[in-house]
């Protein structure tokens, strides 16, 4: 016996809403990425700082 690809968890869902939701997934896995989107991936810069570029000294009551 095969287990089916998509189960809901709470609920009765019948076979149309079913049907409805896979056709949306199927819709949104096959859309193309848009030129805008692509372009603007992210930050330049990480959000973050290198150890060996913070300072030495921390005080002692700093949350790091």
């Amino acid at each position: 016996m095969s287990t089916p690809d998509i189960r809901v968890e709470k609920g009765h869902a019948g076979p149309e809403e079913v049907a409805a939701i896979t056709a949306i997934l199927l819709a949104r896995a096959a859309a193309q990425p848009s030129a805008e989107a692509s372009a603007h991936r992210g930050r330049a810069r990480a959000g973050w700082r290198r150890l060996e570029r913070e300072p030495g000294f921390r005080a002692p009551h700093s949350w790091r």
